[in-house]
């Protein structure tokens, strides 16, 4: 027959499904250029929360990673690159996660206020690892034009948010900025300090205590 093994008993591979499957596991499989994108980015997030700004090098997220350096160069034009796509990717995280939070409260423009603020101390927002991230990401805005840049564009797309829902929570325009200012100085401290000392005080508490100055902010400081 043609195409017959020629040896007696012998019988051909493709005819042996375990070797077929056994060859099909062992063949190369191109991971699509988007998942290989993502999973340099996340390895460069553990890089920056293990080791800091000053330990992601191009071989260190390489080895997180389990690439070659080469392959890192392939998707990203530098660590700077991929650091600052790093920062895009950590900051749509959490806008994720505060828009859910945003979309699972009751429409009530107050109720969506404190739902938005009251988020950031719960996971995965508050947490250790994201804060040792944020604080790499930090420790290069005064070195790094490009995260400056991230830096003052993330914080303002919150504070316009937070104007946003300030607003229809019934603040009086006047005031908007500084009580939007304001509320991102105290949110931004309690979650400081719930990641960095989460023994001192709870996350109902961090919440509590946001809430009772949103009714400051929201009764007080509106008509003044």
């Amino acid at each position: 027959m043609q195409g017959a093994d020629p040896r007696p008993g012998r019988v051909p591979r493709a005819a042996t499904p375990a070797r077929a499957a056994a060859t099909d596991r062992a063949l190369p499989r191109r991971a699509e250029p988007d998942a290989r994108r993502h999973s340099l980015i996340e390895a460069a997030m553990r890089v920056l929360a293990r080791a800091g700004a000053n330990g992601a090098s191009v071989r260190a997220i390489a080895q997180e990673a389990g690439v070659s350096p080469g392959l890192v160069g392939h998707y990203f034009s530098g660590i700077d690159a991929l650091i600052a796509e790093t920062y895009t990717h950590v900051d749509a995280m959490v806008t994720q996660a505060l828009n859910a939070a945003v979309a699972a409260a009751p429409s009530d423009p107050r109720a969506q206020l404190e739902a938005f603020v009251t988020a950031s101390f719960t996971a995965p927002i508050a947490q250790p690892a994201l804060l040792a991230t944020w604080i790499a990401f930090w420790s290069l805005v005064t070195s790094q034009p490009q995260i400056a840049r991230q830096h003052d564009e993330q914080y303002a797309g919150y504070r316009a948010r937070l104007e946003q829902l300030l607003r229809e929570a019934g603040v009086a325009e006047g005031d908007l900025r500084h009580a939007a200012i304001a509320v991102t100085a105290l949110v931004d401290g309690l979650w400081l300090e719930l990641c960095l000392s989460p023994q001192c005080f709870s996350s109902e508490e961090a919440g509590a205590i946001a809430r009772r100055f949103l009714g400051t902010v929201c009764g007080d400081m509106v008509g003044e």
